[in-house]
């Protein structure tokens, strides 16, 4: 209703109360119009209420809502359900053209509105967090793996001759994956021992430059959060590297907006070296549904490549999803998401050092690592076999303790062509088994409490079975069904009585 209508309406209520609900609805536009006029993250979250209104009136902005509208393309937003429909927020045309995924479309302003807001918060976000040295970003929706194979592309029309990516080892099977999908040679870097951790081999990364010839290589791959023990890449060192070489730089960035550890770390390779492109997801930053990535960097023209290549429209689902997280949350909200983490971190990390210490094992000592961390498993614990190691991951997820990850020596895997020795490890002679818990964004108190709770109650439990086992008599058999869950009995159960 405008002004008019309100006018109108004073015909029919009191002038007085209609008087009141105008300059409410002028308070909820007017917060709209700041919004359009300064283009910036809001500092204050909004309320689900004005959020819902500026979606429909972006929605009412589409021609597919246009009233006695006529579709006679084969692409016009039709949606055939009405729950998909609502779910959308009537936003059906997608986002980008057949040329660039930040391209404007004529039949949809209202969707290309709300994606030019969606990429402005997200640049605000990651400047926020850490780089300002970002000049721009893009946010598509693919998870971060086939994000990475979109820049790789991107880089192959630069270099067309290059054919190898030099890959210090991350043990995680979409990190390596995305080389050999956008049809690259991946070069892996072992990772040096160094007390607990396992850090980047930065000779081994120029031995190779010089070996292969800058030319040929496509780009450094890095990644800045990872799993404990190993931590972020010496990324300053390889961007230095990089600019000595001339060789693009790729920072894979997964879930490390949310630690200024690592956004520092990406800033400052910004600032003594080369950065190319540097890519995080959307759900593990900002609990949003699993879908999207940010590709953000520090040269606006790279990015802007990048957009143009990704073929065809896109799915509008994860920017309107970051869209309305950041706008529910404002500036403050998600900063103090990020201080809660930090929280949540250190109480983590007292408390697994606690109960590892009771168990007779220790935390592994990895002060590079802000998000991640691990406690051994040596046996005194676990057991003593690596089948009552690896046992420990199924024993706590049926107790509904989800993402933790147990490592133990021996298991080689191969995956497009490469063998991992000891993969999970991210190295091939770590010496212990271990324990993996991060503390990421949205965890709380009670999630920590609960799990250092059931992870000491499976410990003892794994131990005790350990100890029947080496009292039997010896060349007992043991029954096939104890090889990789507690039992055949074992169902799935939440609670902490077990």
């Amino acid at each position: 209703m405008n002004s008019e209508c309100f006018g109108l309406a004073e015909r029919l209520v009191d002038r007085t109360y209609v008087q009141q609900a105008l300059q409410a609805k002028q308070a909820l536009t007017n917060q709209i119009r700041v919004l359009l006029e300064h283009r910036k993250w809001p500092e204050e979250g909004w309320d689900e209420a004005t959020i819902e209104l500026l979606l429909h009136e972006l929605a009412l902005m589409d021609s597919n809502n246009f009233p006695g509208n006529c579709g006679v393309g084969e692409r016009e937003a039709r949606v055939a359900s009405g729950l998909v429909d609502r779910r959308h927020f009537r936003l059906g045309h997608g986002i980008g053209r057949s040329g660039d995924i930040s391209a404007i479309q004529p039949k949809a302003a209202g969707s290309s509105l709300l994606n030019r807001l969606a990429n402005i918060f997200a640049l605000d976000v990651i400047k926020l967090a850490g780089v300002r040295a970002a000049a721009a970003c893009v946010l598509v929706p693919m998870a971060t793996g086939m994000g990475i194979v979109l820049c790789l592309l991107t880089l192959r029309h630069q270099r067309p001759q290059a054919k190898y990516v030099l890959w210090p080892r991350i043990d995680q099977k979409s990190c390596f994956k995305a080389i050999k999908t956008a049809g690259f040679e991946a070069v892996v870097i072992e990772n040096r021992l160094e007390g607990d951790e396992l850090r980047t081999d930065l000779a081994a990364v120029e031995a190779k430059l010089q070996e292969l010839g800058a030319d040929n290589v496509l780009c450094v791959y890095s990644t800045t959060s990872c799993f404990a023990p190993r931590v972020p890449d010496r990324l300053e060192e390889l961007a230095e590297l990089c600019k000595k070489y001339d060789v693009p730089h790729v920072i894979n960035n997964a879930y490390g907006v949310q630690s200024s550890k690592c956004m520092h770390l990406i800033q400052q390779a910004c600032r003594v070296g080369r950065v190319d492109a540097f890519i995080q997801s959307t759900d593990k930053n900002f609990m949003v549904p699993v879908g999207g990535s940010i590709i953000a960097g520090p040269d606006e023209k790279f990015i802007a490549e990048v957009s143009k290549m990704y073929p065809g429209r896109a799915s509008a689902s994860p920017s309107i999803d970051l869209f309305i997280t950041l706008l529910s949350l404002g500036r403050s909200g998600y900063k103090k998401l990020l201080a809660e983490r930090k929280e949540m971190f250190q109480y983590l990390s007292a408390e697994l050092s606690r109960v590892a210490e009771e168990k007779g094992e220790r935390l592994l000592k990895t002060p590079h690592n802000p998000i991640s961390m691990a406690m051994s498993l040596t046996g005194s614990a676990a057991g003593h076999d690596g089948k009552d190691v690896t046992q420990l991951g199924a024993m706590l997820f049926t107790r509904c303790v989800s993402g933790t990850r147990v490592v133990a020596p021996g298991s080689d895997k191969d995956i497009a062509g490469h063998t991992f020795r000891n993969f999970g490890a991210h190295h091939d002679n770590y010496p212990c088994a271990y324990l993996t818990a991060a503390a990421a964004v949205g965890m709380t108190k009670t999630d920590v409490d609960a799990f250092i709770k059931r992870l000491g109650k499976v410990l003892g439990k794994s131990k005790s079975r350990s100890d029947e086992r080496e009292g039997s008599f010896a060349g007992a058999a043991e029954p096939e069904e104890q090889g990789s869950v507690e039992s055949t009995a074992d169902t799935l159960d939440c609670s902490d009585e077990r």
